[in-house]
């Protein structure tokens, strides 16, 4: 991507009335443009950090053996009647709307209903289980509090899973295979130091839920650290376990500020039960299906690592979901540029190249910094001089001049 030709620009203030860190650092390097409170469009740099965050999560959860589908956003009330759902006074976040020729539709805030009712097509004996299915699909929530940024919006995508087993054993097994994945995607993300697998309540279905908290002081939630076992426990939590670990029975846990970047949970029958949905047994008996739910949001995992990975001048991305890897800035010397640009693009780095002629050395410094893609690459008449380019890490403030032929080598190590 040439910088001239990207139609989006920085802006030097933030928004007077956005409040979180993560929407004014995305706003003002141009990720995201704010429609209105919990709704934000993605213009192309934020478009592309947000499909790689959605690969890595594609990627893991394919790594379990779900498989991807997707689902209508609009909702028949009548499946949503079966459960008890459709009713405000028990989800209170439904955005409803009518149809001009009569009758109701709901805009999907979670989808298990749908899914039961699709399967039920699909599963009647022990030999169609067990069997994951997720989708990478857009939400509405009418929340109260949207001042977050990404971390609480009214529409956005999520990443929702759901398994489907013949018995609790098979689900605690998959349950387990799953929560794993999470914890890979998040070393993937770049956050996996600060994120805790958290206990929670496990409701009616189970002893104890699991949230994935990453520790910001923009998060909501309080948890309660075993550093000796790296989990944590949800304050709502706390005082049934006694303040103590519940994988150690240590105590004296560190508390903390987090965010809630997943969850999982096992939901036992409530659902099959409600949609009838069964299945046949070795001896002809039917059985309600045992289900789990699984959710990731990578719009609040946007937003968290922009909490995590920032300074005074701008965004510092993790090298993973980065818009490009090198921002290339010449100075005076497009022409030399130009060949490093398309070297650069030849082997697959992905290259934001600043060719704007018009715009100070100054400027585009302070562009490049609070853009905040991981690795500089400055060419100038200094530059040249010396031996070559000038390369920087974004997150380091020492720089090192290296000759064109070795910036190759460099980067791709």
């Amino acid at each position: 991507m040439k910088q001239s030709k990207l139609f989006t620009k920085t802006q030097r203030e933030a928004p007077k009335d956005e409040v979180s860190l993560n929407a004014q650092l995305l706003i003002r390097a141009g990720y995201i443009e704010k429609e209105m409170s919990g709704v934000y469009s993605f213009l192309p740099l934020g478009l592309r950090v947000f499909k790689k965050i959605q690969d890595i999560i594609r990627e893991e959860i394919n790594s379990t053996g779900s498989q991807e589908m997707f689902m209508t956003s609009l909702q028949n009330p009548e499946l949503w009647k079966k459960t008890n759902r459709w009713d405000d006074e028990v989800v209170d976040v439904w955005f409803k709307t009518e149809l001009k020729n009569g009758g109701e539709l709901g805009l999907a805030a979670t989808h298990e209903e749908p899914l039961v009712n699709i399967m039920k097509k699909h599963i009647s004996s022990y030999k169609d289980l067990p069997v994951s299915a997720y989708q990478l699909q857009t939400k509405f929530r009418n929340e109260t509090r949207a001042k977050s940024g990404l971390m609480r919006l009214r529409e956005f995508i999520m990443k929702d899973q759901y398994s489907f087993h013949t018995d609790q054993n098979d689900l605690d097994n998959y349950y387990e295979i799953v929560k794993d994945a999470y914890i890979r995607i998040y070393e993937h993300l770049g956050i996996g130091e600060h994120t805790f697998v958290t206990y929670a309540s496990g409701g009616m279905f189970s002893k104890y839920s699991h949230e994935f908290q990453t520790l910001t002081q923009a998060g909501e939630d309080l948890i309660y650290i075993c550093d000796k076992c790296k989990v944590a426990i949800n304050k709502e939590i706390i005082e049934d376990l006694k303040h103590k670990c519940p994988v150690c029975d240590a105590s004296g846990l560190r508390e903390d500020k987090a965010v809630e970047v997943g969850n999982i949970f096992k939901l036992g029958t409530k659902f099959s039960q409600a949609l009838d949905l069964v299945f046949t047994d070795q001896e002809g008996n039917n059985h309600p299906v045992i289900m789990g739910c699984y959710g990731i949001g990578p719009q609040r995992l946007m937003g968290t690592i922009c909490e995590i990975y920032n300074d005074e001048k701008g965004i510092i991305w993790p090298e993973a979901v980065a818009p490009f890897k090198v921002h290339l800035i010449s100075l005076g010397k497009n022409d030399e540029a130009e060949k490093i640009y398309q070297e650069l693009q030849k082997n697959n780095i992905e290259v934001l190249y600043d060719d704007r002629e018009e715009i100070t050395a100054g400027e585009k410094f302070a562009d490049a910094d609070l853009i905040g893609v991981p690795f500089r690459v400055i060419i100038s008449g200094k530059s040249l001089e010396k031996g070559g380019v000038e390369v920087k890490k974004r997150s380091e403030k020492e720089s090192k001049v290296m000759a064109v032929s070795e910036l190759l080598g460099f980067l791709t190590k």
